[in-house]
């Protein structure tokens, strides 16, 4: 199989950014974006998904980070439905708990071509570091807009605001890993629906 890999450049009045993205990839994670925590959460997806990303973001961050998390969100979920193709043979279904000593969260993802996204997580405080919680939800957001993937994220139990985010990061990570890969057992390596297609 090729590898599935896509690069997206999205410029706007308030963001630059460029986004190489290779699903079958192997942890590597090169991002820049002037946000060290959400490069953090980033370099979860990465290792714990198994993907290459490459992320070189500039934005307005001295007005909010909205933007620019919105944004490299739309890019990354631009980038897998360019990536993914026709989803032939794949799992198409993923789910991962993940813990982070208190913390516990579950994701479950669908990659149906039907964007949503169920989001429920409570944070100890508004911010990490200096990094607006609420953002996580916008990028999840973003993602599922354009990748067209169904998303549960649920946080189970967690104090620490920073584990209850990397927990989240992660399982979303180890969900997205079991929902690419492709089962050779799949008769005739159709996508995994019985409309046929997705």
């Amino acid at each position: 199989m090729s590898q599935r890999q896509a690069s997206i450049k999205r410029k706007t009045n308030e963001t630059d950014i460029e986004l190489n993205l290779n699903i079958d990839g192997t942890g590597i994670c090169e991002i820049e974006t002037g946000m060290p925590f959400f490069e953090h959460m980033l370099e979860q997806i990465c290792r714990h998904g198994q993907i290459d990303l490459k992320i070189q973001a500039k934005g307005d961050l001295e007005v909010d980070a909205h933007h620019t998390v919105e944004d490299i969100g739309i890019c990354f979920g631009q980038a897998f439905d360019k990536a993914i193709g026709g989803k032939e043979g794949i799992n198409r279904y993923g789910h991962a708990y993940v813990p982070l000593d208190e913390a516990l969260s579950r994701v479950v993802i669908d990659f149906s071509g039907r964007p949503g996204v169920e989001y429920t997580a409570s944070y100890p405080r508004q911010y990490i570091n200096d990094f607006d919680v609420d953002l996580i939800h916008e990028f999840f957001q973003g993602f599922c807009n354009h990748a067209m993937v169904t998303l549960h994220i649920d946080n189970i139990k967690g104090e620490n605001g920073h584990h209850i985010a990397e927990t989240i990061f992660k399982a979303f990570g180890r969900a997205f890993r079991y929902a690419k890969e492709v089962d050779f057992m799949n008769n005739g390596n159709k996508p995994p629906s019985t409309k046929g297609v997705l």
